[in-house]
């Protein structure tokens, strides 16, 4: 008998102990903002290009996307992505704005969430 609860114990025991690394790593994980280290990844500029149409769409504006200068990632259900874009517009480059997307890669979905001049 003292065998068997000896069995149980020790799984039970191993996983109290890891329980509160695993909500911690899950925790990191989920929420934080990540610097984003190659702001010249092809997705990236697509998050940006399409943050740049999508304002168009809803605005009328006119402007171009010149590049990404810098971002963050974050992970929720999908990611979102912070970036600081330069554009052009009215003639002027060197434009920068703060455009956040939401996007969920697997179903297709993007969602532009802000776009403020910086």
């Amino acid at each position: 008998m003292q065998e068997i609860t000896m069995r149980f114990q020790t799984p039970l025991l191993l996983l109290l102990l890891l329980l509160p690394l695993l909500l911690l790593t899950h925790a990191s994980l989920n929420g934080e903002w990540k610097l984003i280290e190659d702001v010249n990844d092809p997705h990236v500029r697509e998050i940006g290009l399409y943050a740049v149409t999508e304002n168009n769409k809803r605005t009328g504006d006119h402007i171009s996307l010149d590049r990404v200068l810098s971002g963050e990632s974050q992970v929720v259900a999908g990611i979102n992505y912070r970036l600081l874009i330069s554009v052009n517009q009215d003639g002027a480059s060197a434009v920068k704005y703060r455009a956040v997307v939401w996007e969920k890669e697997w179903e297709g979905f993007r969602n532009l969430t802000s776009f403020k001049l910086e």
